[in-house]
Parts: structure tokens; C-alpha cells; sequence
């Protein structure tokens, strides 16, 4: 009967933690399958994965050599308007639709669904501040009430992304105000497994890049911890894998940019904890690499204050437990996804072990040194070394809510180069007529290894 039920569990795509399956009332009330059921377009978006990243050609190229991958390439609301052939410029185009997304009472749920598609796509891949500022009074409106009452789900949906990027497009300490509670009211309220996650993405968002302060956020991880250790259920979505990994996701984001996180923590750990025993991958990942994002606040306090950091978990045996994970063999994982956990907690292990932050390779080069850190963000000339796991997490929400226009944004947006300001930026030469040069062929063997590994968007 267990084997059973942990099959069913798993091919359902849920989640259940140790905790929960040990509750009498979670095997009397949770349905074997979701109310919600998970789409395989809606699993957990990936890390620093793209729209576009079949468009390797692009003038933003952009790559990254990752320990861990959540696929999120079948995207069902796919932007509905294309650079490459649009006859007018950006900016008169975003105009034409922020019109079109004002005139509401004359537009159809259909042709709404275009304008904010087609939002989505100009501010994505352009830095468009200068053009809201003008209108996002009266855009803010509309975009809240496609939330909370679009004819259809990819309505609400995409005018949910369409606000994330309108909040990271702009330096606004308002959008905070306007929007939280009304978000939080839908990812509570709402029966759509997307909208939920999309709700937290939002929510994340405003409150770091809206206007939201310290205290809101500390409010908003213990929201996100309640999802996490209630395995959906405090927003009406029990087991539901892709909600708690969101979830999970969101609170490293809102975590990485506070600098006393010792009260979230402590409340938080013990839900991370357990959720490395859930029968979905992508959530005993994200629980992961939240656990190692604390671990390294906890350190760096240390270091810069002097005083001990009283976190009550025991290390070794943390240590031990993630180190199985790194040899997880069931044969009810598929291939790739044992892959993706064994790779992962690799990653996690050395990071407890050695202080280190993610993807940092021990393997020697023919100096005999280590490698180091191997993950990159490169776009254009410019390449990122993802040193730290505040950095990774930040960069996987930024690429969640820009895709492909992360590149452009982080050239011209200020609030995007404030949440990477830590990176260690290097400038990288690229050779001229597609040749490559006698520096880049001598740096061939060394690197050959990580290019393997790396993603190109």
C-alpha cells in the first residue's frame, strides 16, 4: 500500500512531506488527486530558464552553467507580439496597447488577452519606465481588476505577469500599497493552480521592488512558510507540488534582501526540513537550496558581527540526510529528474561542508587548483559569477518574471542592477566575424566542462 500510494502520489505531481503523511486527517481528507491537477507546462519555472531560449542568436545572448534546472519551456501564455516583425516602434506599439488595456468597456476577454500579451512582450525586452510613468495611475486599475475578475484564467494570469513586470520596470514605492492585499486575497481565494503561483510571484515582487519595507516582508515569509508547511493547504491547494515550490522559491527571493533574517529563519527552518523528504523533486530541491541560502546569512552574520547565530538544527546529521539525496536511486523518479536531485544536493553539500555558495566545483585543474565557482550568467559581453545563493535566487525570480528580456533589463534597469549589484561582473571579449581568437582557443580546454553545462538563450 505504500508503494502505491507514493507511485499515485507521484504521478499526481503532488507534494507530501513526512509531517503530513504522518497527520491521521491528511490520509482521511487529501484527495489522490488534485482538485487543481498539475498541467506539465506548470510545474516549477526554471532556474534562470527562458521564453526565449531557443533563440541562441539573439544580440542578448544569454548562458548560464547550472547545477539545477526546473523546466518551464511549454509556457501556455506565450507573448503575442514579435519585434522581429512589427512594422512600428517599440514604444508606439506599448502605447497602442496600453490604450487598448484602458478602453476596457469596449474590449472583449479575448481582446484583452492580446493587449496584455503583448504588454508582457514590449516591457520584457525593452526598459520602458519613461512610458509608464504617465499612465500608471490609471494602468494599475485595470491591470487589478483583470486580477481579480478576468473573464478567463489566462486573462487573470497574464494580467498577473503583466504587473510583475510592470513592478519591476519602475522605481515605485506605491505599487506595494495598492496591490498586496488584493493579491493575496486571489492566491487565497483563486481555484487555479496557476494563478496561485503567479499570485506569489506577484506578491514577492511587489513587495521587495514596489514599496513594500522590512516588516512587510518579514509578514510575507511567514505567509510563504505557512503555504510550505501546511503542503498548500493554508491556501486551499493541499499537496499541490508546483504551489509549495513557488512558495518556496518566493521566500529565498524576499529572504536574500534582508539583512536580519534570524527570526524568519528559525521559523522557517524546520518546514525545509521536512519538505526534503516530499515525493517531488522539485520541491525537496527548492527546500535545498532555501536551507543553504540560510546557512550562508547565518555565516556571514557570524562573520560580520562576531556574535553566534543560536539556529536550532543539527548540521551533521542535515548533512548526511542531503548526502543521500545525492545518491537517491528509486526507481520511481525519472532518469532526468534523479539527475536534477543528485546534481542539486551535490551542490548543497559542498556549500555546508565548505562555505562556499552554489556550484562551486573541488575538481583540480592541471595547476591543481580547484575549479570553483562554475555558474555563470553571461549576456552579450558581460559575464556574471553566481558566487552566492542570494545572487541565485534573485537572478531565478528576475528570470521568471523577464525571461529573454533579462539581458536588456539588467543593462538599463536600475532596479535590476540593484538586485545584482553583488555579482562580480566580467567583461568579456567577443571575437569579431565569428573567429575565435588564440585567447579563447587556449581557454578551450578548462572551460569545456562548464560550457556542457551551461544554457544559451
Amino acid at each position: 500500500m505504500h508503494d502505491l500510494r507514493k507511485k499515485a502520489l507521484l504521478e499526481s505531481g503532488k507534494t507530501m512531506s513526512r509531517k503530513a503523511r504522518s497527520r491521521p486527517e491528511s490520509a482521511l481528507h487529501s484527495p489522490m488527486v488534485s482538485p487543481t491537477p498539475s498541467r506539465g507546462g506548470s510545474r516549477a519555472p526554471s532556474r534562470y530558464a527562458s521564453e526565449d531560449e531557443a533563440n541562441s542568436s539573439s544580440d542578448n545572448e544569454q548562458s548560464v552553467a547550472s547545477s539545477y534546472q526546473l523546466s518551464d519551456g511549454s509556457d501556455e501564455y506565450q507573448d503575442g507580439d514579435d519585434d522581429a516583425t512589427a512594422a512600428q516602434p517599440w514604444d508606439e506599439r506599448l502605447k497602442d496597447n496600453i490604450v487598448g488595456l484602458l478602453d476596457r468597456k469596449r474590449s472583449s476577454a479575448a481582446v484583452r488577452e492580446t493587449m496584455l500579451s503583448g504588454y508582457c512582450h514590449l516591457l520584457r525586452h525593452n526598459y520602458a519606465e519613461g512610458r509608464l510613468d504617465g499612465q500608471i495611475n490609471d494602468l494599475l486599475p485595470i491591470i487589478m481588476r483583470s486580477i481579480r475578475g478576468g473573464s478567463t484564467t489566462e486573462e487573470s494570469v497574464l494580467a498577473l505577469k503583466a504587473l510583475q513586470i510592470t513592478t519591476i520596470s519602475m522605481e515605485s514605492d506605491f505599487i506595494y500599497g495598492r496591490t498586496f492585499q488584493h493579491l493575496k486575497g486571489v492566491c487565497e481565494d483563486s481555484g487555479e493552480e496557476i494563478v496561485k503561483t503567479e499570485s506569489i510571484i506577484a506578491m514577492s515582487v511587489a513587495t521587495m521592488c514596489g514599496g513594500g519595507d522590512d516588516h512587510d516582508a518579514e509578514s510575507l515569509l511567514t505567509f510563504l512558510t505557512d503555504i510550505v508547511a501546511s503542503d498548500g493547504a493554508s491556501i486551499d491547494a493541499p499537496d499541490n507540488g508546483p504551489v509549495v515550490t513557488t512558495a518556496l522559491v518566493a521566500w529565498g527571493f524576499v529572504a536574500s534582501q534582508l539583512d536580519d533574517l534570524q527570526s524568519p529563519a528559525s521559523e522557517a527552518m524546520d518546514a525545509f526540513i521536512e519538505q526534503l523528504d516530499s515525493t517531488d523533486v522539485d520541491v525537496q530541491i527548492a527546500a535545498g537550496f532555501n536551507i543553504a541560502l540560510i546557512c550562508e546569512s547565518l555565516r556571514e552574520y557570524e562573520q560580520e558581527n562576531g556574535e553566534v547565530w543560536s539556529l536550532d538544527y543539527n548540521k551533521p546529521q542535515l548533512i548526511n540526510r542531503m548526502r543521500l539525496l545525492t545518491k537517491e536511486s528509486s526507481k520511481l523518479i525519472s532518469k532526468k529528474n534523479r539527475k536534477q536531485l543528485h546534481q542539486s544536493f551535490k551542490s548543497v553539500v559542498t556549500s555546508l561542508e565548505r562555505g562556499k555558495g552554489p556550484g562551486y566545483s573541488t575538481a583540480l585543474d592541471e595547476n591543481e587548483r580547484e575549479f570553483g565557482y562554475r555558474e555563470k550568467l553571461r549576456f552579450q559581453n558581460i559575464s556574471l559569477t553566481i558566487d552566492s545563493w542570494a545572487l541565485s535566487v534573485r537572478i531565478e525570480m528576475l528570470t521568471k518574471v523577464l525571461r529573454g528580456g533579462l539581458a536588456t533589463h539588467y543593462t538599463n534597469n536600475p532596479v535590476v542592477k540593484d538586485l545584482l549589484d553583488e555579482a562580480e561582473a566580467e567583461a568579456l571579449c567577443r571575437p569579431k566575424n565569428g573567429k575565435k581568437n588564440d585567447t579563447a582557443s587556449l581557454k578551450k580546454g578548462r572551460k569545456a566542462k562548464a560550457a556542457r553545462n551551461a544554457m544559451v538563450f
